[in-house]
């Protein structure tokens, strides 16, 4: 069953179409967006107005991540795999209509979903563009701007903390963009690392950029789009530079690739948020549009526990991890009543951060709700992770389970088999 959706960004927006519902994205209460709002004086740091087709992306992203999260999984026959119709007004309709299976392509890679587009024309501006336009021209001689050729997305998880670290080292200057949306754990985190960031390198605060996303209510919480949305507020924000500019993604490339590790990964559920191939896709569509930025992941053929001991300022690290969030469930302690949020500990994100510490041979002053995996569900996970990593493979054919891989296959062959060994010594002090 196909849903086919209109977007409208404005309340002066009155196409129509059979068959098709209407979502107003302009309306705060159907999904809220701090971009044109939060921290108005911030935004006016960025040199230029932004790039058309950074525009129209961002706005499919936010489109794309509503509709993610709206309709739920349960209620197709896989229980997974949906497909939409969305009518989409941009700036820029012809460049669009020329790379709409390329966007089609890269949504049903990362999402699993079939998805279809249609675009039709758009004026300017609509009322955040337009409000910031004139703020460009009003404060043109007093604002202060800042300029670099250098952005690095900022989760809160440790590997962009590490990420930052080692750009802030490097001297590099880089403006940071975070996102969040949902429970409060991982803004909080977001928080901490800015603060720390802030204070160590004494870097200017108006070099981090944060920004809320997300649907007055949700039906799903798969959510594979969130990192589409992600990037797209820092592609966005980029363009405003009016140069190319590096978009650094610090990932590990264990989880980058995220081959299932483990037999209780495999399947629909791993993820393929800044999977290369994923990326490549991404990449592409923005070369084909005209948008002057590169992403790279300076870690991609790192393990976790690799980037640790790498660490330009391990000093710093050591003191401040606990201030990161690598759980994939941030807030279901809150949800039982706890007072904040904290790692789960048994999570196969959670695993990995501990294995990678473990290797590290530093002291792990992070909070886990259950360190020994005694809770039933995370015994069960115990027991899944230490079978399918005692279970021999191809590295070279698992390598390409969650996602082609054209290049470089004898390094990340390689990579694959150093996080395994990672994770297993680690689960061996498990009792």
């Amino acid at each position: 069953m196909m849903i086919k959706y209109i977007c409208k960004l404005s309340n002066t927006d009155l196409f129509c179409k059979n068959g098709y519902q209407t979502v107003d994205l302009w309306n705060s209460t159907i999904f809220k967006s701090t971009f044109w709002t939060k921290r108005k004086q911030q935004l006016l740091t960025i040199p230029h107005f932004f790039q058309d087709e950074a525009l129209d992306l961002f706005y499919i992203s936010l489109m794309v991540f509503y509709v993610d999260c709206k309709v739920s999984r349960s209620g197709y026959p896989d229980r997974w795999t949906r497909e939409f119709a969305i009518d989409m007004p941009v700036l820029k309709k012809n460049a669009w209509d020329a790379n709409k299976a390329l966007l089609e392509s890269t949504l049903n890679f990362l999402t699993g979903d079939r998805w279809h587009f249609s675009f039709r024309e758009r004026p300017y501006y609509i009322e955040g563009e337009a409000n910031f336009k004139k703020s460009l021209h009003r404060y043109r001689n007093t604002r202060k701007i800042q300029d670099t050729d250098t952005f690095c997305m900022l989760s809160g998880g440790l590997d962009s903390f590490i990420g930052a670290i080692n750009l802030l080292v490097a001297q590099k200057q880089p403006i940071f963009v975070g996102n969040y949306n949902g429970g409060k754990g991982v803004s909080v985190y977001q928080g901490k690392v800015i603060d720390s960031l802030v204070s160590h390198f004494d870097y200017a605060r108006k070099h981090f950029f944060q920004f809320y996303a997300s649907p007055s209510s949700a039906n799903e919480n798969t959510t594979r789009s969130r990192s589409f949305m992600f990037f797209a507020h820092a592609i966005l924000l980029a363009t405003g530079m009016g140069h190319q500019v590096n978009l650094c993604i610090p990932e590990n490339g264990v989880i980058s690739l995220n081959v299932p590790l483990t037999i209780h990964r495999a399947g629909s559920l791993s993820t393929r948020t800044t999977h290369p191939y994923y990326l490549g896709l991404l990449q592409k569509i923005m070369d084909n549009m005209g948008v002057q930025v590169k992403m790279y992941n300076p870690f991609q053929f790192k393990t976790k526990g690799e980037m640790i001991v790498e660490c330009a300022d391990l000093d710093f690290l050591k003191k401040n991890i606990h201030w990161t969030m690598s759980c994939s469930h941030p807030d279901l302690g809150r949800w039982r009543g706890e007072s904040a949020s904290n790692h789960c500990g048994v999570c196969l994100p959670c695993s990995i951060r501990r294995a990678a510490i473990h290797k590290a041979q530093i002291q792990d002053t992070s909070i886990y709700r259950d360190e020994y995996y005694q809770d039933e569900e995370a015994s069960i996970n115990l027991k899944s992770y230490r079978l399918g990593l005692s279970q021999k493979c191809d590295p070279y054919f698992a390598i390409q389970k969650n996602g082609p891989i054209y290049d470089s296959r004898d390094k990340y062959a390689a990579l694959y088999q150093r996080g395994r060994q990672e994770l297993l010594d680690f689960l061996k002090t498990i009792s």
